[in-house]
């Protein structure tokens, strides 16, 4: 009786910061997705404007997934030692000011400051991947992967809205005498800043200090993960997620400019892209309950498979067609989605609370550098080889994500 009515209440905290959690994450990601969508829409049309190469604009790419890795290093530190919401603010405010370096990199014509900026600026992303990790620091196991879904889905709103603000935005920029490839930019940092605000208020309690209270016992219990296991726990997610994103940020990078060659315009680029984001996080609640009934590595599996599909599409769409490659990045977003909640959920059921953010920004900052390798790999592919090659092997190596399921599930 001693012993279950303090757990109850420990449940009953639980599930009430819980709700409170995510109410405000969800509120922060949506303005963050706003914020993401910049980069993503018109990043690579801008370095390719401002420095005349196809090849380079790609490297633009690689620039800001690589500031997503130092920022996922730095957020994870310190959540590690202060909480969710000092790093997670600390984040947003960063990717709040490489957007205001874009802008002023534009303006003044510099190809430095722009590359310097969008390092900057990569760290809005790597915050918000993390957050997914805030979702589920309170949630009970069997709820875990639905958790993360609910804070990645909040971020379709602002991720569908904020490609679709292409033509006001640019409006807007010139108006104040910015070019207007860098108007999007103009909501990158507002929206940024302002889910930077959101979770300094209103993210309390914190999810990470809380869990590590409330879980510290359990944590070093008998019922603990032995140490290999989490190893290896932590080794498979973040294979599945590395993958998953190489993979979607070099055939995502490339598609604008690839649409571009071929004559469509900025709507139509910003239409496709637009459908991809939200692809990314829409289904993201069917991902998380596919995750919680079906298995991590089952759905990791389908991951692949659905990223095959995607790249393929993507190599044989006719270069006229517009509908053509909003279904193949549809499809590269859902295959992103099922990857990244798999993987994440196989992290979090690894590592205890008192090792959790530390372990999960290096982790992350894996994903970073898959991510850039994507980028910048992806516009030397296109140069040399065209983006049906691109596209294609791009979707072969996410089959790699199977072996690696196949060789976790014989080690159970």
């Amino acid at each position: 009786m001693t012993t279950t009515v303090p757990a109850q209440t420990d449940d009953l905290a639980r599930s009430q910061a819980q709700r409170r959690v995510l109410t405000v994450l969800v509120a922060a990601q949506i303005l963050s997705g706003a914020g993401l969508a910049a980069g993503v829409t018109v990043g690579a049309l801008l370095a390719q404007d401002m420095l005349g190469s196809t090849g380079l604009a790609g490297l633009l790419s690689a620039l800001s997934t690589a500031g997503s890795a130092l920022a996922a290093i730095a957020v994870g530190r310190v959540s590690q030692a202060r909480g969710r919401r000092p790093g997670l603010a600390a984040g947003y405010l960063a990717g709040a000011i490489g957007s205001a370096g874009v802008i002023a990199a534009a303006v003044a014509g510099n190809a430095v400051l722009l590359f310097v900026a969008m390092f900057v600026y990569g760290a809005g992303a790597a915050t918000n991947l993390l957050a997914r990790y805030a979702g589920a620091d309170l949630a009970a196991p069997e709820y875990r992967a639905r958790a993360v879904s609910t804070v990645l889905v909040a971020t379709t709103l602002g991720g569908v809205a904020g490609p679709n603000l292409a033509a006001p935005a640019g409006d807007l920029a010139h108006a104040l005498g910015i070019p207007r490839l860098a108007g999007l930019f103009l909501v990158s940092g507002a929206a940024y800043a302002t889910a930077a605000l959101v979770l300094a208020v209103w993210l309390r309690p914190d999810p990470l200090l809380l869990a590590r209270a409330l879980e510290t016992e359990r944590a070093a219990g008998p019922l603990a993960p032995a140490a290999g296991r989490r190893r290896s726990g932590v080794l498979v997610g973040a294979l599945v997620m590395m993958l998953t994103q190489l993979v979607m940020v070099a055939i995502m990078t490339m598609t604008p400019v690839h649409m571009h060659d071929h004559g469509h315009g900025a709507a139509a680029s910003g239409l496709v892209i637009a459908i991809h984001i939200g692809a990314m996080y829409l289904p993201a609640p069917l991902s998380g309950w596919l995750v919680d009934r079906f298995g991590r590595l089952t759905v990791a599996t389908a991951a692949a498979l659905v990223l095959l599909a995607s790249g393929i599409l993507a190599a044989t769409a006719p270069g006229g067609s517009t509908a053509a490659f909003a279904v193949a990045l549809a499809l590269l977003g859902v295959g992103w989605s099922l990857g990244l909640v798999s993987g994440t959920a196989i992290i979090t059921d690894a590592v205890p609370p008192a090792t959790r953010a530390r372990t999960q920004g290096v982790v992350d900052v894996s994903i970073a550098i898959a991510g850039a390798t994507g980028g910048l790999a992806s516009g030397l592919i296109v140069s040399a080889a065209g983006y049906p090659l691109l596209a294609a092997g791009g979707g072969i190596a996410a089959l790699a994500i199977v072996p690696t399921v196949v060789a976790a599930t014989r080690k159970r």
